[in-house]
């Protein structure tokens, strides 16, 4: 019986030692390099430094996204100092000035945020960007087309551009703008809208919708990137991803500069990074599909 109670209690101790080993740790993110090896975030900062552009692809509403983000932009303005230059997606071309304005201290944060057509998780997704730019007195880009421009083009087509005043015209990618349509993000589009609109609408106005917003954000990058500068823009990864979108467009105005992409993707397992996933940027955050969303 002695024997059987010892047996019994190591039994019962290594139960009691695996058990909490079977439930330790929750994985919030791994980070894969294109190739679909897991990697850490130490590298991905050193590669940063490395770039002249960095394309931070995100899921608007993920909110590791953001915290990456965020924790990226602090660390490599801890490494590269006064060369670092933001900009964002989330903030049209044509609130340069409310944005400087308030970066320089001329308005209030109150009025600044009534005036900026901020988006609706501004508060906990890009203020805290915005305010580590102010605090540090680092350029901050509003790179977006005015999202007037690009739905004039989804409703009535990309010629009406060329209808628009010179001071409207400042404010997106000179014209005209070259648009691929057979570029796989381009074309993908273009099939999920053929056939939706019932003929009353050309389908690829979507994609060239699209385009403009990817060639309007290259362009407002590259007449605010000088060489030794790391400029770290956030966008979605929609426009970064497989190397198009943004990315085709700064290569094709500068084919020398160096692009470093992240992707964020979402999965169930976030310890392997599914196939079609890999090559989809230089480093792919990977997110449990549980993740909570901001917004």
């Amino acid at each position: 019986m002695k024997g059987l109670a010892i047996k019994f209690s190591l039994f019962l101790y290594c139960l009691l030692t695996l058990l909490p080993q079977l439930h330790a740790q929750k994985v919030a993110y791994n980070i894969f390099d294109k190739t679909g090896k897991i990697t850490n975030y130490d590298q991905l900062l050193q590669a940063s430094t490395k770039a002249d552009v960095i394309l931070f692809g995100e899921l608007h509403n993920n909110p590791i996204c953001h915290w990456l983000q965020f924790e990226l932009t602090k660390d490599l303005y801890e490494i590269v100092g006064d060369s670092l230059v933001m900009g964002a997606e989330m903030f049209e071309s044509d609130n340069q000035v409310i944005l400087d304005e308030y970066l320089d201290r001329v308005i209030s944060e109150k009025k600044f945020e009534s005036e900026v057509r901020a988006w609706p998780n501004y508060q906990t997704d890009y203020k805290p960007l915005i305010n580590f730019a102010k605090e540090r007195e680092i350029t901050f880009i509003a790179s977006n087309i005015p999202r007037r421009y690009a739905s004039l083009v989804y409703h009535k087509g990309i010629d009406k551009l060329a209808d628009l005043s010179d001071a409207a015209k400042q404010w997106l990618a000179p014209l005209p703008i070259e648009i691929n349509l057979e570029l796989p993000a381009y074309k993908n589009m273009l099939a999920m809208m053929e056939g939706a609109h019932g003929g009353k609408k050309d389908a690829s106005n979507f994609p060239k919708s699209q385009a403009i917003k990817d060639a309007t954000m290259a362009h407002f990058i590259l007449q605010n990137w000088l060489s030794g500068d790391v400029f770290l823009h956030y966008n979605g990864a929609y426009h970064s991803d497989n190397y198009e979108g943004i990315v085709w467009y700064l290569k094709k105005a500068t084919p020398e500069i160096k692009i470093l992409t992240i992707s964020t993707i979402e999965q169930e397992n976030v310890n392997e990074l599914a196939e079609e996933s890999q090559n989809l940027a230089d480093f792919i955050i990977c997110i449990p599909s549980t993740m909570t969303k901001t917004h």
